[in-house]
């Protein structure tokens, strides 16, 4: 089903359509105030009451926090736009999900700009060290691979942060609010404290035992034991840093006082001394900071059933993915199939896009990349011919898309390759946010394992990522996700974009480590193949098939449609133990864009305690600052 075609509400006073006038400029550019309100907005649900849709107009957000989404939405009422709203909201969620995301991680964000109709992306993902090379994951004292668990809470797992500096870049780029403006809201959030939720109280007992290994991190987050449900939470450290951060700008991370601060967190990690954790330290230092850039880079694109699908290139595989897989689907007539033949094309074609990205796809500055094969028509038209209408291949798929000869045609040779290691974390965060002068943002951003490394910076109110366990441990010169000197890790975040005759319709995306692939691909499909609202794309049950022997899928999924897929040969397993923060796939924040600027926000009813859906004016006719 075509998705609703869109319209700019209008220009604001004194600009054009997509360019609202400037109150202030990122840092080093001498910030404005932020217009106040002419008539006054309706008011939005308090903070900490989630709504998982809205529909309205003159601006939205949707993520999967309460808080989070009034800070966005507080920023458009102020008259910013889609990104002032983005990093605004980006903030909030180092506050509320600071297990999740924050200025110790990394990410990438995708736009649309109205006034000139084009589609751009960050790719702010954290690199390597410079000393970083195939020992890296070895313990010296034994020359023997550190454990998994070892490894993800040191030093060694920590990449070079790379949101601060996709925050600067995205408000210099498509801004019109300093970052000290942007961070307010949050700095606000962080003083004051938010509510506990569920998530936030499991999540903390599950970490509960390698956060008590690091000093400041047991102080923050286990000062009085696990945090209750309802209790409030406050982390004065980050707003002390918020607000640091906003008026000495990104320098004072990447060439300043708190990089040193993190350097040194980084190779001498505040171990407590009641776990027997090894906690080894890292290999970073100041002048990898120095080095470190957020990248603004073309997007990936697809053309599915009229649709043009934006998303992000390498070095996340996002893009290539989600766009090859229903490159694959567009090549099969879905139209009179029932929901349960399209979902078995559908979990075909999302294994033989994995296969394909676990043979292919890096970090472009260090590996070839066939980014354009990957996305051509004709590859995935040969590609399509390996799915057996009746019955479900074999996984994993041991054969990859030869991306050096390919014609269409079924039958032809193909190269090895066998299951990847899947090390990437479930636990990110996404928001999506759209203005009242048409402008749209995407964006994915994570800190890699819920609670990152483990490791707060003491003092700052933050935790470090571990993002270096993204690469593929085990080191193979031919693998093109192996880790390499300021190399990015492979990813799987795809926040996307979707335009239908030039103008956006849909933005969407997810957390959930790989699943995100599957899950942006899913609900893509819910909407257009199977003839779905969004809230309803957004709510039903998913499935996951990564190129593996079977299936990972929410129980309501199993129980709706795994004995009818069974039949063709699919197996199903949940994705976690129930009560665990891992029970679920996802957690989609989406934004529609429908006709005269009719805005529709929706997050998750219910997975990960449900998100917060919130738009300006649920009615048309408001006035605008």
């Amino acid at each position: 089903m075509p998705l609703a075609g869109t319209a700019a509400v209008g220009a604001p006073p004194g600009g054009s359509a997509g360019e609202p006038a400037k109150h202030g400029t990122s840092h080093g550019k001498k910030p404005g105030k932020p217009g106040k309100p002419g008539k006054k907005p309706g008011k939005p649900p308090r903070p900490g009451a989630k709504t998982p849709v809205a529909t309205g107009y003159g601006g939205a957000v949707s993520s999967v926090d309460a808080d989070a989404s009034a800070a966005g939405l507080e920023v458009l009422r102020r008259g910013g736009n889609a990104v002032d709203a983005a990093v605004a909201t980006a903030a909030a969620l180092g506050v509320t999900e600071p297990y999740s995301a924050g200025i110790g991680g990394g990410g990438y964000l995708v736009h649309y700009d109205a006034r000139t109709g084009k589609v751009s992306t960050l790719d702010g993902r954290e690199t390597a060290p410079a000393a970083a090379g195939p020992d890296t994951f070895v313990d010296p004292a034994t020359g023997q691979p550190y454990a998994f668990a070892d490894l993800v809470s040191s030093g060694r797992s920590v990449g070079v942060p790379g949101t601060p500096a996709t925050w600067e870049k995205a408000l210099d780029a498509w801004g019109s609010v300093s970052l000290k403006q942007a961070l307010a809201p949050a700095t606000r959030l962080a003083e004051r404290g938010f509510v506990v939720d569920d998530t936030f109280a499991l999540q903390t007992k599950e970490n509960a035992e390698r956060f008590a290994a690091f000093t400041p991190t047991a102080a923050l987050f286990l000062r009085n034991g696990v945090p209750k449900t309802g209790s409030r939470f406050r982390n004065p450290d980050l707003a002390r840093t918020y607000r640091l951060l906003g008026q000495r700008g990104t320098d004072w991370l990447y060439r300043g006082g708190l990089g040193a601060e993190v350097v040194d967190t980084v190779q001498q990690p505040p171990v407590s001394g009641t776990s027997d954790l090894p906690a080894p330290g890292g290999e970073m230092t100041r002048a990898d900071l120095r080095r470190y850039r957020a990248l603004q880079q073309a997007p990936t694109k697809v053309g599915y059933r009229g649709h043009d699908v934006y998303s992000m290139a390498p070095s996340s595989s996002g893009g290539t993915t989600v766009g090859e897989t229903l490159n694959i689907l567009e090549q099969i007539d879905t139209s009179a199939m029932t929901p349960t033949q399209v979902l078995h094309h559908y979990l075909e074609a999302t294994a033989l896009a994995f296969a394909d990205r676990a043979e292919q796809v890096g970090d472009p500055a260090y590996v070839d990349v066939p980014t354009e094969v990957l996305l051509d028509d004709v590859f995935a038209k040969e590609r399509a011919c390996l799915i057996d209408p009746d019955t479900a291949a074999p996984k994993p798929w041991t054969e990859a898309g030869d991306v050096t000869s390919y014609d269409g045609v079924c039958g032809g040779e193909q190269a090895g390759v066998g299951a990847e290691q899947d090390t990437e974390n479930i636990s990110t965060t996404h928001l999506s946010t759209a203005d009242r002068w048409g402008n749209v943002v995407s964006y994915t951003l994570t800190i890699e394992q819920t609670g990152g490394s483990g490791i707060v910076v003491p003092g700052r109110g933050f935790l470090l990522n571990n993002e270096l366990t993204d690469f593929s441990l085990a080191y193979d010169a031919e693998d093109p996700n192996r880790i390499e000197p300021g190399k990015r890790p492979r990813s799987s975040m795809a926040p996307t974009i979707v335009l239908r005759d030039g103008k956006p319709v849909l933005a969407l995306g997810s957390p959930g480590g790989a699943t995100i692939i599957t899950t942006v691909a899913q609900v893509l499909l819910n909407m257009i193949d199977l003839d779905m609202s969004l809230p309803q794309a957004v709510a039903a049950p998913r499935a996951s098939q990564r190129n593996t022997a079977g299936v990972s899928a929410e129980q309501a999924f199993i129980d709706a449609y795994g004995p009818a897929l069974g039949g063709y040969g699919h197996t199903f397993a949940p994705p976690g133990a129930p009560g665990t923060s891992a029970a679920e796939i996802g957690a989609v924040a989406a934004i529609r864009i429908g006709e005269r600027g009719r805005l529709t926000a929706v997050a998750e009813p219910s997975r990960r305690g449900g998100g917060s859906a919130l738009v300006v004016h649920p009615r048309r006719g408001h006035s605008y600052p």
